[in-house]
């Protein structure tokens, strides 16, 4: 049964609310303080929701496996990421439009991930400057980059990043042309980008798809070309296929995302998780390999590592936290998530990133890992 919401969203809170144990227990605060049409554009994905299930259902697949009586004092969860030193392996994902969730928006997930020792990724459809959410972050941060039609004008937009001190550049592939599901409000919107040059006109022999919204998509020659544009560390997000990971390595890119893009963009593809081992080979320690999509707890970090991730980044459950309490919100959720990966990691014998391996977990014969 739809529950449907009937009273005006809560005010946002300054304090963490009682009874928060998990990131989970965020979702009920989270929906209380916004609009139905907000809480359905952050929550849902694409069509019937295929590939967001997936997402779950591969997550839960994996059973861990305990090592008792293992000495695993002194452990810790620190990684190095392209120089930087970072206390835990959670990365914010990009997630556009902040704004909507909490009036400090993007700014808000930058100082929450500082202070908390770890990283965010910008969005490029962010609805604060990319010069203000770096300033408030008070660290370098990365910024997640969507194509711009052209290569002028996406490399206009790359430069302004770099200006601006972003220091790691993850190229977002699986989604060719980003359109808002939602009516943004009027203060809104994706500051940082130029108004999008119409789509050429089309006669009624002609596809929408191909002969409009493709003509503007990125290509591998365009992936190539970007390559050469900075000698920043560049990944590739939404690479779902092992040789699509291979192709991008091989043109000198430093890694990839694998993602589905939460299930929000094509229906029915597979989870990433289930994507992972078959990418990690593919990949062959010549490149850094992040998951994205479907993350919900620590134990699901674990397992992402366990399966060759070298970190992970989480979208919707910092948000629920931002949404709730701003700022504050968020780092309580990384610190919930980091919690609970060094609780499994105590659990399964592991008292370092480096030494979660596949032993420590049982998958799905059905991955062929």
């Amino acid at each position: 049964m739809t529950k449907i919401k009937m009273n005006a969203p809560l005010p946002k809170l300054s304090a963490i609310p009682a009874g928060i144990q998990t990131a989970a227990d965020y979702l009920t605060c989270a929906e209380e303080r916004l609009s139905l049409e907000i809480w359905h554009y952050l929550q849902q994905g694409s069509a019937d929701n295929i590939s967001l299930q997936a997402n779950r259902q591969a997550f839960d697949a994996i059973q861990l496996m305990p090592r008792p009586l293992a000495d695993v004092r002194h452990g810790q969860t620190a990684i190095t990421l392209f120089g930087q030193i970072l206390a835990h392996p959670i990365i914010l994902a990009p997630l556009a439009y902040q704004r909507l969730y909490h009036p400090h928006g993007e700014s808000a997930a930058a100082m929450a991930a500082n202070a908390q020792a770890g990283q965010f990724c910008v969005s490029s459809l962010a609805s604060q400057t990319l010069e203000e959410i770096i300033s408030a972050a008070g660290q370098p941060l990365w910024f997640q980059l969507y194509w711009q039609e052209n290569r002028e004008r996406t490399l206009k937009l790359l430069r302004r990043a770099i200006a601006a001190g972003y220091q790691v550049i993850v190229f977002t592939v699986d989604a060719p042309v980003k359109q808002a599901t939602l009516q943004l409000p009027a203060a809104i919107h994706s500051v940082n980008l130029e108004t999008p040059a119409p789509f050429p006109p089309l006669t009624p022999q002609h596809s929408q798809v191909f002969d409009g919204w493709m003509t503007q998509a990125p290509r591998w020659e365009d992936l190539a070309w970007l390559r050469e544009q900075t000698a920043l560390p560049l990944l590739v997000k939404g690479i779902l296929h092992p040789e699509d990971a291979r192709r991008a390595i091989d043109l000198g890119c430093d890694g990839v995302v694998v993602s589905n893009h939460g299930g929000r963009v094509l229906d029915g593809a597979p989870a990433s998780l289930a994507c992972l081992p078959q990418i990690v080979s593919a990949v062959a320690n010549r490149g850094v390999i992040l998951c994205d999509s479907g993350i919900r707890n620590g134990r699901d970090i674990y397992k992402a590592l366990a399966l060759g991730a070298d970190a992970v980044m989480v979208g919707r459950p910092y948000i629920w936290g931002l949404a709730t309490a701003g700022a504050l919100g968020v780092a309580h959720v990384i610190r919930l998530l980091r919690d609970e990966l060094e609780m499994t990691m105590a659990l399964t014998g592991s008292t370092s990133i480096q030494t979660i391996d596949r032993e420590r977990i049982q998958t799905c014969r059905d991955w062929n890992i």
